[in-house]
């Protein structure tokens, strides 16, 4: 439990600093790599592409649980003390609030200036659809969607993850993740090739991302100043919309975030210069303001520190048994 703890206050502290190579960028030189090599060997067409897109699962997980096993292996080798400082290490590095919550208000912050350029370039860094068209509201609704996303992804499944198997299933999770993030895409390119990553990160999102919806809706009934968030309207949208997304995870906390919050999130949107048609999440109660963005993230907040109790209290169970 004190790795995952130090890990977590670590990460509210200090978010990913850009001086620091983060290993995620390592998986994503892997990832890449392997690709490439795989292309190379397995013949195109979807019965090729789908055994090398497993083979590609299978390689980058095994890389993303030996290579922190073998490295917090060696630490505890040399001194407990050591290990200990490095699987906290391990475990901030996963986590993503803070860096989530400063991306975000970075779009915020653009918004404000009223350099609707600069607001997009900011927004297309944390999202995956094309930016380049959107509205204030569009930017808006985009950085609102992020936050509540990965509020599960980012925090509630790394946390997960770590609870059951500290930060080597962390990693584990966070390869998948990331594997998802860069060939999950039902375009030509990666439709087959990215099948089985997709699927996998679906899987081991199922459960983080629905604990995460619920402790949402639990934080969105906490007394907020100016009562911000709709405790009622959370739980009643997420009972209603939370399927209303081609991932069967995303809509999870989508939903709660735009009940919580009394707006209309999703629809349809551009992705590599093809419009993708999507249902909506949530009501049009008011419209969408730039304010939303640091609402979403004083949810995120509350919901994390929530999970983090939880944390703490599955550790002293485990504990005790």
């Amino acid at each position: 439990f004190l790795p995952v703890m130090a890990g977590f206050v670590l990460d509210l502290m200090f978010g990913d600093p850009v001086w620091l190579y983060h290993p995620v960028r390592m998986i994503g030189h892997l990832i890449s790599g392997v690709e490439k090599i795989i292309r190379s060997l397995f013949p195109s067409g979807k019965t090729g592409e789908r055994i090398g897109g497993g083979l590609l699962v299978v390689i980058v997980v095994a890389v993303s649980m030996a290579v922190p096993g073998g490295i917090l292996y060696l630490a505890y080798h040399i001194s407990f003390y050591l290990g200990l400082a490095v699987e906290s290490f391990m475990c901030y590095q996963i986590l993503a609030t803070k860096s989530l919550k400063v991306e975000s208000d970075r779009v915020y912050q653009e918004i404000q200036t009223g350099d609707i350029a600069r607001a997009r370039k900011v927004v297309s860094m944390i999202v995956g659809r094309d930016t380049q068209n959107l509205t204030i509201e569009g930017v808006t609704k985009a950085a609102v969607e992020t936050v509540a996303e990965n509020t599960s992804d980012g925090v509630a499944a790394p946390l997960f993850y770590m609870a059951i198997g500290g930060p080597v299933l962390g990693w584990v999770y966070k390869a998948v993740n990331t594997m998802d993030s860069m060939v999950g895409y039902k375009n030509d390119k990666y439709l087959y090739l990215g099948r089985a990553a997709a699927k996998l990160d679906d899987v081991l999102n199922f459960i983080p991302s629905r604990l995460c919806a619920w402790i949402m809706i639990f934080a969105a009934y906490l007394p907020s100043k100016g009562h911000e968030f709709d405790g009622k309207n959370a739980k009643k949208l997420f009972l209603r919309d939370r399927f209303n997304h081609a991932s069967p995870n995303s809509a999870q906390t989508e939903s709660v975030c735009a009940g919580a919050l009394r707006v209309r999130l999703a629809g349809d949107a551009w992705y590599f210069g093809k419009l993708v048609k999507k249902k909506y999440i949530g009501d049009d109660l008011r419209p969408v303001e730039p304010e939303d963005i640091r609402r979403a993230n004083r949810l995120l907040y509350r919901t994390s520190w929530i999970l983090m109790g939880i944390c703490a209290v599955w550790e002293i169970i485990l504990e005790l048994l």
